[in-house]
């Protein structure tokens, strides 16, 4: 059994410069990864068969980002190996993490390596954007200025601090976010500078705070202790101290009936730590 990290990731930033004739918009965003993860497990089997467990509650087997990302891989390289593939889920579904394209990700990298396949980062995150935007950052694996629809990426380095991530108790569903006629849609393009000094924001955030009350709730208490923002479409928050007390200090006082978890940022990803 061969066993392999899949990260969350947060976005620094996130601002809309345009949307194109196909409907897909323009993004600029800084992703940085996290130190809080899923966990793969992989057994290489001699068919063809994709066996994932334990099944995801609501996602059917066929639907699942792992499985389809191996059915990818094994259908782009013509292989007659398979995989038993068990998920350790700690990341939450619909909260702006990028759990299931770090997920397709992770088992993209993961059995290239165990089926022998030789796939280069570049083949293999050509195919991973078919599953989604996210995915390609995740095997790129560093710290990055992204643009397009999110696959244009330029390593970068920021600060690693440490996060705390509250977890509200809703699902936002980014396609929904995406078609709001109220989404800021041409923001001037961000400068490395204009980031480095704290500039950009999540156009995003104004949206959601109006149809999801926890992720406002969250908002405005986090404001109390640091400076907030919202990662992807949400519905996560998040925000950042110099040292991991500082954020379980302000863990120790979160409100009851609440989900957060402290982690630190990582300019390279988990996933490449094996």
């Amino acid at each position: 059994m061969s066993i392999w990290l899949s990260p969350a990731k947060i976005n620094l930033f996130l601002h809309i410069t345009g949307q194109r004739s196909d409907g897909y918009h323009e993004l600029e965003t800084v992703f940085q990864f996290l130190d809080y993860c899923d966990r793969l497990s992989f057994d290489v089997t001699d068919d063809l068969n994709i066996h994932l467990s334990p099944p995801i509650p609501g996602v059917k087997n066929e639907d699942n980002l792992i499985v389809r990302a191996a059915k990818l891989l094994q259908q782009h390289v013509g292989t007659n190996k398979g995989a038993l593939i068990s998920l350790d889920k700690k990341l939450p579904m619909g909260g702006g993490l990028g759990g299931g394209s770090s997920n397709a990700a992770t088992t993209l990298v993961a059995l290239n390596q165990l089926w022998k396949c030789g796939l280069s980062k570049k083949e293999l995150a050509k195919l991973g954007l078919s599953l989604g935007a996210d995915v390609p950052v995740f095997i790129h694996g560093h710290a990055a200025w992204a643009k397009g629809v999110g696959e244009e990426l330029t390593s970068i380095s920021p600060s690693e601090p440490w996060f705390i991530v509250i977890v509200p108790n809703c699902h936002v569903s980014t396609a929904e976010i995406f078609s709001s006629v109220e989404l800021t849609r041409d923001c001037k393009s961000m400068t490395m500078s204009g980031f480095l000094s704290g500039e950009g924001r999540n156009v995003c955030e104004d949206v959601v705070r109006k149809d999801y009350p926890p992720v406002s709730e969250a908002l405005d208490w986090l404001v109390n202790y640091a400076k907030p923002r919202m990662t992807g479409t949400g519905s996560c928050v998040f925000a950042s101290f110099e040292s991991e007390v500082a954020a379980q200090k302000v863990m120790e006082i979160l409100p009851e009936g609440w989900q957060a978890f402290v982690a630190k940022g990582c300019n390279q990803s988990p996933l490449y730590r094996n």
